[in-house]
This record gives C-alpha cells, structure tokens and sequence, in this order.
C-alpha cells in the first residue's frame, strides 16, 4: 500500500467522525438545510479527502439525480454523495456538489450531530416544505 497525503485544511474544519480526516470547511458550505436519513446535511461547493463511488440514479424528495457516494480516504466510511446530475432543471444548482451527513462528520468544535427520532427516514435531499 502507497502513502497516503491527505489536505489539511484551516480555520472551521469538518472532520470524519470515525478517524478525524479534514473534509471541507465552513465558509464553503452552501446549505444548511439538506436532510438525509440520519438526519442534518450540509451542500458544500468542494470537499477535500474523498473518493468518489459509482454512480446512480436516486429519487430524493426533489425528484431523480445522479449521485455517487462519497468516502473518507481516512478510513473508508461514507460520509455523504456528490451531486452528478439533476434530471429537473430547478434543481441543477446542485450539479458538482457534494453532501456531507453530519451524523457521519464532527462539527469545527468537535461537536457530533446524534439522530433523533423524529429524524428523516425517507430518502434523502433537502426539504423543501
């Protein structure tokens, strides 16, 4: 196995929960109000020590997108999906995005986002209501 070079990042970092890999930081968060299954998602206009999955075709609550799961290159755990492609054209703002679920990240404070049961268990994407 190679070395791993992984970016480090400045100022309000979010980190895998799991291994503490900087993922992106908050002035490039576009969006606080995405939701997932487990809860709170963040849109973020560029992230940074993921690799990118397959992609597929998902319905979410804004309809059908082509998306693929993003990976901690830490140690391997999904941290959320990067946007591919939105099949309705109101939604491709969010082409080239990616999601972080904050149930599988730890905040700039170190703080962790437990679920709730009230949280979403539906599919996943922002809520529009």
């Amino acid at each position: 196995m190679g070395r791993l070079f992984l970016m480090h990042l400045e100022g309000k970092v979010y980190s895998c929960k799991h291994c503490r890999t900087h993922l992106g930081v908050a002035p490039d968060i576009i969006s606080k109000a995405f939701h997932c299954k487990h809860g709170k998602a963040y849109l973020f206009n560029k992230v940074v020590n993921v690799t990118v999955g397959v992609k597929e075709d998902r319905m979410m609550i804004t309809g059908m997108h082509t998306v693929s799961d993003i990976f901690c290159v830490g140690c391997g755990s999904i941290v959320g999906w990067k946007y591919e492609s939105a099949h309705e054209k109101s939604q491709r703002y969010k082409e080239g995005k990616f999601i972080l679920e904050r149930f599988k990240v730890s905040g700039p404070d170190g703080s962790h986002y437990w679920v709730t049961h009230d949280a979403h268990v539906g599919g996943s994407d922002v809520d529009d209501v």
